[in-house]
């Protein structure tokens, strides 16, 4: 199975999930859609494409590769995962920020946790994250356990 890891991240949370995905994936490739050159997705037969969610809406650069790529990726073995820091049901973010054609076609797709790091927020986030989690430093909850059953899930399907 070939495997091509698409991410669009903010601060690294989905960088990192990305990564670690692809520590449990032999020879998959990673790459940032924002900054990397992104191979021809007719030479993978699986995509993970995954992107950290605000306030409910995916990252702009997501959304446009997205609405650009949707019939390639509807055509692939596919896996969708979001990173953000919400305790709320992942499930209602996907209907709202991705396209139809792609939902249909997903194997799998899950939020696996998110991290914030006060160093490279801004005022405003800062200032949120302390009020919404009442902490000031750093926290992850990236699930290493999720991250696991997604690729489970992704692989064991092919």
């Amino acid at each position: 199975m070939k495997t091509l890891i698409l991410y669009a991240t903010k601060h690294g949370a989905a960088k990192d999930i990305a990564e670690r995905i692809a520590k449990l994936i032999p020879d998959s490739v990673v790459c940032n859609i924002k900054s990397d050159s992104i191979p021809v997705l007719d030479d993978f037969n699986c995509i993970i494409f995954g992107t950290s969610v605000y306030a409910g809406k995916i990252r702009k650069e997501a959304s446009a590769f997205l609405a650009n790529h949707e019939v390639d990726l509807a055509s692939k073995h596919l896996g969708l995962f979001l990173s953000g820091m919400s305790p709320q049901e992942d499930s209602q973010y996907f209907p709202t920020n991705f396209p139809k054609m792609v939902l249909d076609a997903v194997v799998v797709k899950s939020l696996l946790g998110g991290a914030f790091n006060p160093e490279t927020a801004n005022f405003f986030e800062k200032l949120i994250m302390k009020m919404v989690t009442k902490q000031s430093g750093p926290i992850s909850t990236i699930d290493d356990e999720r991250i696991s059953a997604f690729v489970d899930a992704l692989v064991s399907s092919y």
